[in-house]
């Protein structure tokens, strides 16, 4: 991304009082700030909660491949224990719906968190126009 300094008629445009910052203005970019970090951390959680829904998902089809009778270890936190198929089945099944919870409310966070910042972004511009920058 390429900076620039604003020309002479893009600063007169501005007129002297818009560049000055109110409390209240400040209080929106803080916001705005704090916002966008927010968002940047909720999408690396999505991409995590994906990567494990796709894990599952995978092991789901490596578990077609197994005999019925067989015993399967099951990583339950630091250990694995060996249970009967149909059982890792059902646990599969239940951390699959688990993490798709999870999904839909990270999803449901950025939603809002994106339509609050589009609201600030809004009434920044319309403040400060062209002299600032919320681009992320």
């Amino acid at each position: 991304m390429q900076r620039r300094m604003l020309t002479p008629e893009d600063e007169a445009a501005t007129g002297p009082e818009d560049g000055e910052v109110r409390r209240e203005d400040q209080d929106k970019i803080n916001r705005f700030s704090r916002l966008h970090q927010r968002e940047t951390l909720l999408e690396e959680e999505l991409k995590t909660k994906h990567k494990d829904k796709e894990d599952l998902d995978e092991v789901s089809t490596e578990l077609e491949l197994v005999d019925e009778d067989e015993l399967v270890p099951y990583k339950i936190g630091d250990s694995f224990v060996s249970l009967p198929l149909p059982e890792v089945q059902e646990l599969l099944t239940s951390s699959t719906a688990s993490i798709d919870e999870d999904i839909a409310a990270v999803e449901e966070k950025l939603r809002g968190i994106r339509e609050e910042m589009r609201e600030l972004k809004v009434a920044l511009y319309a403040r400060f126009g062209r002299s600032i920058n919320l681009e992320t």
